[in-house]
């Protein structure tokens, strides 16, 4: 018989380079506001809760309109080249919308409910891009499943996550440069639609592919009784292991995404770093990322443990974020030697979270399993970072040097902390239900097909 694709090792490893590529772009659109928020504060006027509510707007429409669920729906029905392609476009539009807020090309002057309409037209460009990001995440996910189950699958989701955040890094890097020597935060928006409309473009090359993968296939393992039915939603939402998981991503992700959100202006408040620079530091954190993620997931691919190096990744997430909120520190020797360590925490957890889903629900409620997942973690990627800058603005303004408001990070670094130690007790909590159920997450993945 003709050697499937995906038994073909240049094939699955081209098909997940493809689709990297689009997460990455993804993620640079993300982030790239995240070293703005002082030009922001001093070009446009925007407050520090002008900029939490912009930021909470990722999880506005996935959150209160259901997005990401009725995403997960019509990637199990659709499928993924239909639902991929459909992100993408998705992505390419909110972006837009972003960008000609912040050029003013849209009319963006005056207040609405007390916010400048420039930050709520921002913002709903933000929120249309994230339905887009939220549901290609979870579209590349089950390609990847798709195309590694029984083979290296945690490596690969590790080497997708890797190259998605070389566009974070590339974000907290180079965003503020671009912005300065180019005059305004909108350039810095320009180059990352330019590179998701690329990103449309490649994931139009893996639909390719992947038609040619279902051909070879004859799609022999979609029986009727395979097929997606809509009351398998009720077995994924009963399943225990599968809250324990979507608890440990909100808490995980909560302290990772909404604190990078403020990494930058953190360095500059608490370590006194130059502000066109301070984005180098946080920067690293994605690049640290990028080869240790691979890595743990070979591990786990290898040896198992999945369940304990999600543990030992939120025990380091505690302590770093701990020694953050030391008060009287300023040294940024001190504060790159935290980045580091929390590259570490936040490679750990995910290369063993997102591998794990397989192994507690069955193929093909997976789409609605990732959803629902990036659901529940778009209620923490909404709410905490408008938390965090409302306490900010309330709790921690010190008084104005030279003209420019400074803040006290102490209070938001604790709140970061204590949502980590939530998320070690869930990922303890999982490790005992794995115990009880026999979900196969301390095994290794090379010997745990359906």
């Amino acid at each position: 018989m003709k050697q499937l694709l995906a038994q073909s090792k240049w094939a699955r490893w081209m098909a997940l380079g493809i689709v990297s590529f689009t997460m990455m772009a993804a993620y640079f659109m993300t982030d790239v506001m995240s070293p703005l928020k002082g030009m922001l504060e001093k070009t446009e006027g925007w407050s520090s809760a002008s900029y939490g509510l912009f930021t909470s707007a990722y999880g506005w429409f996935n959150v209160f309109l259901l997005m990401l669920f009725f995403g997960g729906l019509l990637l199990d029905k659709k499928g993924i080249r239909f639902t991929g392609t459909f992100a993408a476009a998705i992505m390419v539009a909110g972006a837009g919308v972003k960008y000609m807020a912040l050029a003013g090309v849209l009319p963006a002057q005056g207040e609405l409910a007390g916010v400048k309409s420039q930050v709520l037209l921002a913002a709903v460009g933000y929120a249309i891009f994230a339905v887009g990001a939220e549901v290609a995440g979870i579209t590349v996910t089950k390609a990847i499943v798709k195309w590694f189950r029984g083979h290296e699958m945690a490596l690969a989701m590790g080497l997708q996550v890797a190259v998605a955040r070389v566009g974070t890094a590339m974000a907290l890097v180079f965003s503020n440069p671009l912005a300065h020597h180019f005059g305004g935060v909108s350039h810095s928006v320009l180059f990352g639609l330019t590179l998701l409309a690329i990103g449309l473009l490649t994931f139009l090359i893996y639909a390719l592919l992947d038609k040619k993968y279902d051909r070879q296939a004859g799609k022999i393992a979609t029986s009727t009784e395979d097929e997606f039915r809509l009351s398998d939603v009720k077995l994924v939402l009963t399943s225990y292991g599968f809250w324990l998981i979507a608890l440990l991503c909100v808490l995980f992700y909560s302290c990772v995404f909404p604190f990078l959100k403020y990494a930058t202006d953190l360095m500059v408040n608490k370590f006194c770093v130059n502000e066109e620079w301070a984005g180098l530091i946080p920067g690293l954190l994605p690049f640290g990322t990028i080869l240790l993620t691979p890595l743990f997931g070979s591990i786990y691919d290898k040896k198992g443990k999945g369940a304990t190096i999600m543990i030992i990744g939120a025990l380091m997430l505690v302590a770093v974020h701990a020694l953050f909120s030391v008060p009287g520190i300023s040294s940024w020797v001190y504060a790159l030697s935290l980045m580091v360590a929390l590259g570490v925490a936040f490679s750990l957890v995910p290369s063993a979270m997102w591998p794990s889903v397989p192994k507690i629900i069955p193929e093909k409620q997976l789409g609605t399993a990732y959803a629902l997942i990036f659901w529940v973690q778009n209620i923490g990627l909404m709410g905490v970072p408008y938390l965090i800058g409302v306490v900010l603005d309330r709790f921690c303004k010190v008084a104005p040097a030279e003209g420019a408001v400074s803040y006290d990070y102490t209070l938001p670094m604790l709140i970061f902390t204590a949502f980590a130690v939530l998320s070690v007790l869930v990922a303890v909590m999982l490790k005992r239900e794995d115990k009880r159920r026999a979900y196969g997450l301390e095994k290794p993945n090379a010997s745990s097909r359906r």
